[in-house]
């Protein structure tokens, strides 16, 4: 019985090393914003979006949310509530600039994504664009 416990002791010691091992170093969410715009230039500040252009959008953890327009992606940094920022939380924005227009006047409510409690809001900020660089020869 005590070679029994010792056999499993040790097979459960070494698959939790080789899980450490493996494991990769979590990335501060600095570094993922860096890593997603790794290739691109910022451009001039925004005001607003056009909605229609946004395929998808991601919230970087207590820093920013990337909306992506293909060739762009539009990095916001809140101007209030930023700490309230989870990659985990559902995003209902609140259109204030009218239109078909993302402004930085306007409001995104933050709910979790398993409960749909409200979980914070953002005040967002400009808009600022990011675009690959053309490589030239």
């Amino acid at each position: 019985m005590r070679r029994t416990i010792a056999t499993v002791l040790a097979a459960a010691t070494v698959l939790s090393l080789s899980v450490a091992a493996d494991a990769k170093p979590r990335l501060s969410p600095e570094a993922k914003l860096a890593k997603m715009l790794d290739g691109r230039v910022a451009g001039k500040p925004q005001d607003c979006i056009f909605l229609p252009s946004i395929r998808g959008s991601r919230i970087i953890d207590k820093t920013a949310i990337v909306y992506d327009a293909g060739h762009t992606l539009w990095v916001n940094r809140p101007r209030n509530g930023a700490e309230s920022l989870d990659d985990d939380d559902i995003m209902v924005t609140n259109l204030h600039g009218g239109g078909a227009s993302l402004c930085s006047v306007d409001i995104v409510q933050l709910h979790d994504q398993s409960s749909h409690f409200y979980s914070g809001f953002v005040g967002l900020g400009e808009f600022v664009p990011y675009k690959k660089v053309a490589l030239r020869d």
